[in-house]
């Protein structure tokens, strides 16, 4: 509130705007509200103790509001209040149920859940690297193309919070709901909630960070039509993607039961036959990011005739053996898969394995010298732990060999058959690829400093030329 009237100042929308005037206009108000509050306590508590003679100064109006800290510490006791009910109605939940059931009801649940469940997980780190980029200086909206309405790390962090409470609230309704016989209404738990991710995504209306939504969706349809020229943000979310084949396989697993009608009911069998692991949309929806990042390449190559870009390719298309000698196994007999294919199947996850790490180590992160790690702006005590630190190089480059090798559990769909493990790799390759986007940003980030660094040296050595010339013309004989 400003002079008694409403204005919005915390509006996500006008603080967003960019405008300079407008921030120019806030800052003077500010400033004049200051300084009118400041005269105005000082005048009114002299006031006040004028007509009660000297008596006690009235409560001003900002000791009644809670500090953020306070505020703080009550939204997380409210959050752990939230996961201990959600906990403790799912439990008694499933115990209700019979134990030939339950396993069976848990792995319809976890198929419809999981998803979202690894989104928001991708959500809450990436806010953690808008954080580290913003400490260490590292201009990530330059590198992104971003304009002035780009979400920062706290607001990354609020979509997660949000995705992290309905998600779960969701599945808790979707188990008590089934264990207490309402099927019907637990069917419509995952569809209304899939319903909700897609409206939310394509609202056309100025709320819930339309730019930012927008600009999310056009950059899917940049990867899914490489029709111009691959900006970084188009293969930088394009590689994020292939991290998540998992989460599009059981999407489409999840949404081809919700076609069936066959959500929350007993058929479970009957399911598998129409949407089950043997199907042949498996395979083809966990190569599509692989597909997508190869036509990026390809499109790179056509664009600038740098033959790394066909290199880059080729890493990719290594994928397609994995996915699809995997899913032979459905489709054949088990005499034959044992004794020709799983070999090729091995053989192709060392090469595809092996080959990305290279290019994650020597190419996306460029680290021919320990030299480099987050040496952040402003002081802060991760400063002296990261910054040019050989563990952490160690650290990365070891456990990014390790779940690469893991990764390719995810892409055979012949190993799912532990939906636990499967959850656990899922989430620890999005932790891989959390890992990599700290070392790939900032070799981006240096790569446009020496590039800015050596055009500025040019034009300074121009300037001196001109320099010299207007002198030589002006003294010449």
């Amino acid at each position: 509130m400003f002079g008694g009237a409403s204005v919005p100042a915390s509006n996500p929308h006008l603080r967003k705007s960019g405008s300079s005037k407008f921030k120019a206009v806030v800052s003077d108000l500010e400033a004049y509200d200051v300084e009118n509050d400041a005269e105005d306590g000082v005048f009114g508590s002299m006031e006040a103790n004028d007509s009660r003679g000297g008596g006690s100064t009235p409560m001003s109006f900002t000791a009644i509001l809670p500090s953020p800290v306070l505020l703080w510490r009550f939204k997380v006791l409210l959050f752990l209040i939230w996961g201990f009910i959600c906990c403790k109605i799912g439990w008694d939940s499933v115990m209700r149920m019979s134990a030939d059931k339950r396993g069976l009801f848990l792995y319809e649940a976890f198929l419809y859940f999981n998803p979202l469940l690894l989104a928001a997980l991708m959500v809450w780190l990436w806010g953690i690297n808008l954080w580290f980029f913003a400490q260490a200086g590292v201009n990530y909206a330059k590198i992104f193309d971003h304009d002035q309405n780009h979400l920062t790390h706290r607001e990354i962090w609020k979509c997660a919070t949000w995705m992290t409470i309905i998600v779960p609230t969701s599945l808790t309704a979707y188990i008590y709901l089934y264990s207490q016989g309402e099927v019907s209404y637990a069917a419509s738990q995952p569809v209304l909630l899939y319903a909700g991710v897609v409206l939310v995504l394509i609202f056309p209306f100025d709320i819930f960070y339309l730019s930012s939504r927008f600009y999310f969706l056009r950059t899917l349809g940049r990867i899914v039509f490489p029709l111009q020229a691959i900006s970084f943000s188009d293969f930088f979310l394009a590689d994020i993607l292939t991290s998540m084949p998992k989460v599009f396989s059981d999407l489409e697993r999840s949404v081809c039961r919700m076609v069936h009608r066959q959500v929350a009911t007993i058929d479970w069998l009957e399911a598998d036959s129409v949407c089950g692991s043997h199907s042949v949309a498996i395979p083809l929806v966990l190569v599509l990011p692989y597909i997508f990042r190869l036509n990026q390449c390809l499109r790179q190559y056509k664009d600038s005739g740098d033959k790394t870009s066909l290199l880059n390719a080729l890493k990719y298309s290594t994928a397609v053996p994995v996915i699809f000698l995997s899913a032979l196994k459905y489709h054949i007999f088990p005499d034959k898969w044992t004794n020709f294919y799983r070999p090729l199947w091995l053989l192709s996850s060392v090469i595809n394995s092996l080959y990305s790490f290279y290019w994650d180590v020597n190419r996306d992160w460029d680290l021919s010298s320990f030299t480099r790690i987050f040496k952040f702006s402003k002081p802060h005590r991760l400063s002296h732990l990261l910054h040019g630190r050989r563990w952490v190089y160690f650290w990365v480059i070891g456990s990014n060999l390790v779940l690469r090798c893991t990764w390719t559990y995810k892409l055979s769909s012949h190993l799912r058959h532990n939906y636990r493990t499967v959850f656990t790799i899922a989430a620890l390759e999005i932790f891989r690829r959390f890992q990599w986007i700290f070392f790939r940003v900032e070799n981006e980030w240096n790569k446009m400093n020496s590039k800015s660094h050596i055009q500025l040296s040019g034009d300074e050595m121009s300037n001196e030329e001109e320099k010299l010339l207007d002198y030589s013309n002006n003294h010449s004989v």
